[in-house]
């Protein structure tokens, strides 16, 4: 334990000293936040009763077909867009997400005990909201701390859904969530806390197949909660088996993990995981040793998500900051905690291993702000993954819009400014935003102005390298009747992008400009277009991957 007293307590003191400075902005992402802040929200409901996108969208070559049938529809040639002028204002591919936590009932449910029907009648309304507001991706908590929001039988019912752990609450949310998304033209990711096992160190408050229960020698107690031991790999293994069965039952597009592997800095209580670590140590430092259990298990899950289904994502949120720049020369030029020190979390390794597809970064900190510059902090990401392959989307710190943790957060231009530095970064394809509740909130009006001035046209999501990129077939059949362009439904659509220019041209969809509405395919394939120009159609499947335009002039 020499090694861990080395590390931890020059660190904590300078994460104790960052923290007191950076107020509840310190180190809290999507699974800290529902942890921390859920708690004063609880408190009061009591009393009361991140260039985004793909600047450059190339059309995917397709094999050119005959000419689409009905009203003078044609088959656009296949051309090269590579010379196109488009504008970094208006992405064509962005991913614009939502991080939707249902740990303490902080977005989904808004309570335990609702019936199914208020359930789903809440969802329904939240994501409304979202494709309202022109998000394409949710990112739902589905395992919060070992449990279930799903019929699972590896792992008990959560609390969250009937306010009782282990009790069925009478239906399997998990697959209305997912429809009820593609419904409305957006990714599901399933998001999962890996090691988080309980709010309580009493195992006998857990219920009987907890599987904290039926293996305690798997967790460790921890200032109140339950964790599973990163260092045993029956612990990796249950871990990526429970990931396993989600994606193999569900229809999800992602798995998601939050930014919890070993526990936040809190009292700085010991992690008491020494036996392991004599274990199975094998001579390494215990930093070392701590982080490569983490590498393994990212390596692993990831490995496992798409040997079972090739076209799941699988993406990570770690903290904000990787390493400072006073730690070690490719850090960045910032003053607060260090994930690599302080959770073992090296996600410059997962990079380099390309065991993720995608990071989101919790960037949750403004503009100018000393110990952890959001000016500073994206150019440092952007470089981390440049020419690596992992897309970069930015976590945004919504929740913090209107408080006074740090003053320029109760400015209302803060955030929506947040959108035009991640611009200058060709590597930044998206933002998603902490959290579902201010949705509906929209503190300083917020939202209208990430819509009005960011979110004026649909996005097309990005494009995962590595990943299928097999284009499917082009819209056929399209026609305009006076009051509505309609086509043929198409094998293996998730959606239809449409596209309006005055005029034709070789570059009508390679300009997000353009981009006018995202079909999903789960409605008629149909687009009520009444204005005078030239429409491009095109098939979308559940990668992004576009087909070749079919265009129609309408006059």
């Amino acid at each position: 334990m020499t090694e861990r007293r080395r590390v931890s307590r020059p660190l904590l003191a300078g994460i104790l000293a960052a923290a007191a400075a950076m107020g509840v902005a310190y180190a809290y992402g999507p699974g800290a936040r529902a942890e921390q802040v859920e708690q004063a929200a609880a408190a009061a409901r009591t009393q009361l009763s991140a260039r985004a996108g793909d600047a450059r969208a190339v059309a995917r070559p397709a094999t050119p077909r005959s000419p689409a049938a009905g009203s003078g529809a044609t088959m656009a040639e296949p051309a090269s867009t590579a010379s196109c002028t488009t504008s970094a204002r208006y992405a064509k591919r962005q991913l614009r997400g939502i991080w939707i936590a249902t740990v303490h009932n902080l977005d989904w449910p808004s309570r335990a005990g609702l019936t199914p029907a208020q359930q789903r009648a809440e969802y329904v309304k939240l994501l409304d909201l979202a494709a309202k507001r022109r998000f394409n991706a949710v990112f739902l908590q589905v395992r919060p701390a070992s449990d279930a929001l799903y019929s699972s039988s590896l792992e008990p019912w959560s609390q969250y859904l009937t306010g009782t752990a282990g009790k069925n609450p009478g239906w399997d949310p998990l697959p209305f969530l997912i429809q009820e998304a593609h419904k409305r033209g957006m990714e599901f990711h399933a998001w999962f806390n890996p090691y988080r096992a309980g709010d309580t160190t009493d195992l006998s408050k857990l219920p009987a197949n907890h599987p904290a229960r039926l293996h305690p020698n798997w967790v460790v107690k921890h200032e109140g909660k339950l964790y599973y031991n990163p260092g045993l790999p029956q612990v990796r293994d249950w871990v990526t088996k429970v990931v396993k069965d989600v994606t193999r039952r569900y229809d999800v597009d992602g798995i998601h993990f939050d930014d919890y592997f070993y526990p936040y800095p809190g009292q700085g209580t010991q992690f008491a995981d020494s036996a392991a670590f004599k274990t199975y140590g094998k001579g390494m430092k215990l930093a070392d040793w701590r982080r490569d259990n983490v590498n393994k298990l990212i390596a692993q899950v990831s490995k496992a998500v798409h040997t079972e289904k090739p076209y799941v994502k699988f993406g990570v949120s770690p903290f904000g900051i990787w390493r400072n720049k006073s730690e070690v020369s490719s850090g960045s030029n910032t003053k607060g905690m260090s994930a690599y020190s302080s959770i073992y979390a090296d996600a410059k390794a997962w990079i380099k291993a390309r065991s993720v597809d995608y990071l989101i970064p919790q960037i949750y900190w403004p503009r100018g702000y000393a110990i952890a510059d959001y000016n500073v902090l994206v150019p440092w990401w952007a470089n981390a993954v440049k020419g690596t392959g992992v897309d970069l989307y930015i976590g945004q710190a919504l929740y913090q819009v209107g408080t006074k943790t740090i003053p320029a957060w109760a400015k209302p231009d803060e955030l929506p400014s947040h959108l035009a530095v991640n611009q200058k970064y060709p590597e930044v394809k998206g933002d998603v935003f902490f959290n579902a509740s201010q949705l509906r909130t929209n503190p300083l009006s917020v939202m209208d102005r990430l819509v009005k001035e960011y979110y004026t046209r649909p996005a097309l999501l990005p494009l995962i390298k590595g990943m299928s990129t097999k284009a499917p077939a082009a819209p056929s059949g399209l026609k305009h009747n006076g009051r509505t362009l309609a086509w043929a439904a198409q094998s293996g659509a998730r959606s239809y992008g449409i596209y309006r220019v005055d005029s034709a041209g070789t570059c009508a969809t390679a300009d997000g400009r353009n981009l006018i509405a995202v079909v999903p395919a789960t409605h008629a394939p149909s687009y009520a277009g009444k204005v005078a120009g030239t429409y491009y159609v095109t098939t979308l499947d559940r990668l992004g991957n576009e087909s070749l335009p079919t265009r129609l002039a309408i006059r």
